[in-house]
């Protein structure tokens, strides 16, 4: 599957293995991941595709946030994750 910016992941590998988090940068084979919480957006995880499961889930909203370059905080990314 072919990750894309504002696509809700899960880790599949590492400490923080099953935690729901957000892509917000794509390069190469790599995606750069956020939770809000215990990775915010200054501190985000640089992880390999093969890391994180994919998910049907994305939030256009931020992903068009992102791509434009506005402001987005920590607390849009818990809320959005907030229940899964």
């Amino acid at each position: 599957m072919l990750l894309q910016t504002g696509q809700i992941v899960y880790s599949k590998a590492g400490r923080d293995r099953g935690t729901p988090f957000v892509i917000v940068a794509v390069e190469g084979e790599f995606a750069y991941i956020v939770n809000g919480e215990s990775r915010p957006l200054a501190r985000a995880k640089k992880k390999k595709g093969k890391h994180i499961q994919p998910t049907n889930d994305v939030e256009h909203a931020l992903a068009a946030k992102l791509a434009a370059g506005a402001y987005v905080n920590d607390a849009e990314i818990v809320k959005l994750l907030k229940g899964r």
